[in-house]
């Protein structure tokens, strides 16, 4: 019989039967730990992606506070200079102030809404749905986290698709069942004369 002396990187010394039997038996533990090594690896790849998840939220909420705190200073300032100068209009500063920041609540949608009543950020959404050329596919978030150019990582793409998710449930824009996004679907003209009573001439 044929002994072989193996030793594997742990340091521990095996010692096999014949030629055959030792190349099975080390065949048999390396693919076991490539199986190992495997199941890791899936589960660094969705811890990675919850990590991924989280930080575009704590991004988002940054963008907020920091956007927050701008608008504020902004505010003050305008409302200083203005008392500085003795005046007394306050029109244009409290319009200002309204005006949709980003992290802004997502209004519905109303017949006559425009754009405008969205932050920069939803706005700019609604727009690149609705400048999509094709028929009726609509857009990835992906691609359109592409054309607001942001890096092209998951955690970014993520962030797009809630937003452009929001204003679907909103009736901004379409989501679609493949997950892409297409413009809200026009409402229906009320038919001519509905509502109007029925009979000979109209009358009661």
């Amino acid at each position: 019989m044929v002994w072989a002396l193996l030793r594997e990187s742990s340091g521990v010394w095996f010692v096999l039967g014949d030629a055959e039997l030792s190349v099975t038996s080390v065949m048999s533990l390396v693919e076991e730990r490539e199986a190992a090594a495997r199941v890791r690896a899936e589960e660094l790849r969705v811890e990675a992606e919850r990590v991924l998840g989280e930080l575009a939220e704590a991004e988002a909420l940054l963008e907020r506070r920091v956007i927050a705190r701008a608008e504020l200073a902004e505010t003050l300032a305008g409302r200083d200079a203005m008392l500085e100068e003795g005046a007394a209009p306050v029109v244009e500063a409290t319009t200002a102030a309204m005006a949709p920041v980003a992290g802004s609540v997502v209004p519905r949608w109303y017949a006559g809404a425009t754009v405008l009543a969205l932050s920069a950020d939803y706005r700019r959404i609604v727009e690149l749905v609705e400048a999509e050329p094709g028929a009726g596919e609509g857009i990835s978030a992906k691609e359109l986290a592409g054309r607001l150019g942001l890096a092209a990582v998951p955690a970014k793409t993520e962030g797009v698709r809630s937003k452009a998710r929001r204003l679907a449930e909103r009736g901004w824009v379409t989501a679609l069942p493949s997950g892409r996004f297409t413009p809200r679907e026009p409402t229906a003209p009320a038919r001519a004369g509905a509502g109007m009573p029925s009979g000979r001439g109209g009358g009661s």
